[in-house]
């Protein structure tokens, strides 16, 4: 339970110190310059790869609207809004001093679509879901997650590796798109996402409470990843099995971003026992 009624994310470990070879990227990955580059040859990469990189998505006003909305809810604006989430290096600080609130502070922000009409135009920007739609086969999307994740500098804490649909409570076979939209440059130093290029092709992998609900480290080292850094505006669309993770932010730069997560507009929820069957590792006789 938070003090005061403040939420920190993760446990007393959460800045447990991890293996750099984790995050030691291969190559950067390719990227495409605007929505409009996206054809039937990049779909077919996303098949294999699990990941296109798009490096103009958003246009400064949007990106400017978008830090505005995260910098109300953080500072309680709106206060019908309780999704902010502290990073546990703040401990102590902001219960301290509740009105110096800031994005310095915080890990990430969930579930604020319907709480802010500048984020709510992101999720449902034209162009976005032109392409996610596009990359479901041609079926309506259907937002059902939101996250904006903000890594603040030197003390913005690991992501470890894991794929994103060992989270959602929908059947392993519905397909899902995540939208991974940096609103600063995103760099190795300061966090940007890394990815297992044509991971997703591995299918499911057991996930374990560690550091986080995550994949285990030894199934990573050896692995090289891909750096996906991204000017302001960019963004990441990336299959939900794909595995992705990111290092702790080592910068005095931030590193915002906001996330959603889409799905077939009929997707049904299945409860947490089926995805656990899938992504757990009770009874699956392995170790981490």
């Amino acid at each position: 339970m938070a003090e005061a009624g403040f939420r920190f994310d993760g446990s007393d470990g959460s800045a447990e110190a991890y293996a750099p070879e984790l995050y030691s990227p291969a190559a950067e990955a390719t990227t495409l310059a605007h929505l409009d580059d996206v054809g039937p040859a990049e779909l077919a990469f996303y098949e294999d790869h699990g990941w296109l990189l798009v490096r103009h998505v958003l246009e400064p006003g949007e990106i400017e609207e978008a830090v505005r909305g995260i910098d109300d809810l953080v500072a309680g604006r709106n206060r019908a809004f309780d999704g902010v989430y502290y990073e546990n290096a703040a401990r102590g600080q902001v219960e301290a001093a509740p009105s110096q609130r800031s994005t310095d502070h915080v890990r990430k922000l969930a579930w604020f679509v319907q709480h802010d009409a500048r984020l709510n135009a992101i999720a449902e920007h034209p162009g976005i879901l032109s392409v996610v739609s596009r990359l479901l086969k041609g079926v309506t999307p259907r937002l059902f997650q939101n996250m904006a994740l903000l890594k603040p500098p030197s003390v913005g804490r690991e992501k470890p590796w894991h794929q994103d649909h060992a989270y959602f409570n929908l059947p392993l076979a519905t397909p899902v798109v995540g939208v991974w939209i940096a609103l600063d440059e995103a760099t190795v130093e300061n966090g940007c996402m890394q990815v297992l290029d044509g991971g997703h092709k591995l299918g499911p992998v057991p996930h374990w409470k560690r550091r986080d609900w995550q994949i285990c480290d030894t199934e990573i080292l050896g692995r090289r990843s891909l750096a996906c850094p991204l000017p302001a505006g960019g963004a990441l669309f990336f299959d939900s099995l794909l595995p992705h993770g990111t290092p702790k932010n080592v910068s005095s730069a931030r590193r915002r971003a906001v996330q959603f997560h889409y799905c077939p507009a009929d997707a049904v929820k299945v409860g947490p026992e089926e995805r656990l069957a899938v992504f757990g590792t009770e009874g699956k006789d392995v170790s981490c």
